[in-house]
């Protein structure tokens, strides 16, 4: 027998398991009349509302239908309610300016444009053939009381198109089939213990890729989904506090913002020896992992992947073989890419780069053959990250290029964001390389301070990392800023912060 798998499959056991529980608690304060607590039940109502509309729209199975919002009741219905009768959904980043916004929509041939109302004026600059406005003008998607048109399902067909942050270039469209979200949520779901006794708070953007899978892994675990609009470590601690959270998944930023509102919340933190804590986007310093554990008291896990791998490669999870070992030793180890997911084929090539093959990598990049024929070279994903693999287990090196050539020597940029990151003063850093006649190129440090530091000079910071790196890794330079540039999703943007340094020069290697 052979059964295709959709995205609808985790709403349709919802609805008919859990149909009177809350499933989704919609953000209070937002500018969209607010849905509150909406059932199982209801939620599914709501899809098919949704899809049914947009069979009164024409748009055909395989149409593309674009949302930009930020984390919303309407937004995790719309996964369901697009992709689940057989449209595409394309979810597209709050934060883009509006040309870039209208580049997605018109590459990807959205017909139908959905913006949160903190953004109707790019309904002034992005043209679709059909627009609305959530919570103003799009009242009648939610509420038709007509029967969708079925759909038999294919889970071979686009289900979501993802575009990239755009850290290098133009963003390209990640074109993720049902069976790569459906088999991706079910390991993901099953190696992070999701349960019907969980709560998942959406500290992370759910159109980032697809919110990891979450929408999916909890909906068809029958768990609660808190939906959070905007980001501040306070309020992240009151909605575990008030919702009884247990679980999150959130970008090393949004673990920082949480362990400085933890320095003065009043009172035990929310959570402790309850809550665990999924981190990705970057390797965490091994402080920041420690002082999860110790702080807060939550359980750190880290994950390893890309948009194009939807995302789950790697786990890193605590193992019952590390219980004696001493915290810092364990949050080194936590500190891995980890082991590969069920299903996922990991190995390091020739060049050092990190390749995978899984059932959750992507179909292809949308309209751009060359793009995927490198990127699937071979049947692996070449994922343009380097690495090591040992024992069972995956480290990150770093983003190839971004490794620093500094006197013949590679240093990856990694290990020494994490030697400075033991300092207790350093808040935030992003080592780079940038061109210097004499080494090749110089390993800078972009540092942020703690406001609660103390007085701390380059030479204090440089005289700290000699007591973990080889002279050689050492920062010869270093620079204190205010804020570094990072994307929506916490990724540090080092291409933006190598640019003023490579004007000129007609290669960023030197």
């Amino acid at each position: 027998m052979f059964f295709p798998l959709t995205v609808r499959d985790f709403l349709d056991r919802a609805t008919t398991v859990y149909p009177d529980r809350v499933g989704v608690v919609d953000e209070p304060d937002q500018p969209a009349p607010s849905w509150g607590e909406v059932s199982y039940a209801e939620v599914g109502r709501r899809a098919r509302s949704q899809a049914a509309f947009l069979d009164s729209l024409g748009v055909a199975r395989g149409g593309r239908v674009a949302i930009v919002s930020q984390n919303a009741a309407r937004l995790l219905t719309s996964f369901f309610g697009v992709s689940g009768w057989g449209r595409i959904l394309v979810p597209v980043n709050f934060r883009l300016a509006p040309a870039e916004v209208r580049y997605i929509v018109e590459h990807s041939g959205a017909e139908v444009l959905m913006v949160d109302p903190e953004l109707r004026g790019l309904l002034d600059e992005v043209d679709a053939k059909h627009t609305f406005v959530l919570g103003e003008s799009d009242d009648e998607m939610w509420t038709t009381t007509a029967t969708p048109e079925p759909w038999d399902g294919d889970e071979g067909a686009t289900a979501t198109i993802n575009y990239t942050s755009g850290t290098t270039a133009r963003p390209k469209g990640v074109q993720m089939t049902h069976r790569n979200l459906w088999t991706n949520a079910t390991v993901f779901g099953w190696q992070a213990s999701v349960s019907d006794r969980d709560v998942y708070l959406h500290t992370l953007p759910m159109f980032h890729a697809n919110g990891w899978g979450m929408p999916f892994s909890v909906t068809g675990m029958g768990a609660q989904h808190i939906v959070i609009r905007k980001i501040d470590g306070a309020e992240i601690l009151r909605r575990v506090e008030r919702h009884g959270v247990t679980f999150m998944c959130a970008a090393p930023a949004v673990v920082q913002a949480v362990l400085d509102a933890a320095k003065t919340w009043d009172g035990e933190i929310p959570g402790r020896d309850r809550v665990r804590i999924i981190v990705a986007g970057a390797p965490p310093p091994t402080r920041t992992i420690e002082q999860v554990r110790s702080e807060l008291g939550w359980e750190f896990i880290q994950i390893y992947g890309l948009t194009e791998t939807a995302p789950l490669l790697t786990m890193s999870r605590m193992r019952s073989e590390w219980e004696d070992l001493e915290p810092l030793e364990q949050a080194r180890l936590l500190g891995r890419a980890g082991a590969p997911a069920v299903g996922v084929r990991i190995m390091v090539d020739d060049t050092g780069e990190v390749l995978a093959q899984s059932n959750h990598n992507l179909e292809a990049y949308w309209e751009n053959p060359e793009a995927t024929a490198a990127s699937l070279a071979d049947n692996w994903f070449h994922t343009g990250d380097g690495g090591t693999y040992e024992d069972g287990h995956l480290t990150i090196a770093d983003r190839k290029k971004d490794v620093i050539i500094s006197g013949g020597e590679n240093v990856t940029s990694i290990e020494v964001e994490d030697a400075l990151m033991l300092h207790p003063a350093v808040r935030e850093v992003a080592v780079i390389g940038i061109p210097d006649e004499k080494w090749g190129e110089l390993v800078t440090a972009l540092i942020v301070l703690d406001p609660e530091a103390g007085e701390v000079t380059a030479e204090d910071l440089v005289a700290h990392t000699r007591q973990h790196l080889a002279g050689y890794k050492c920062p010869k330079r270093i620079e204190f800023r205010d804020e570094l540039a990072r994307t929506a999703t916490g990724k540090l943007q080092k291409f933006k912060l190598r640019q003023p340094y490579w004007e000129g020069h007609d290669r960023q290697v030197h």
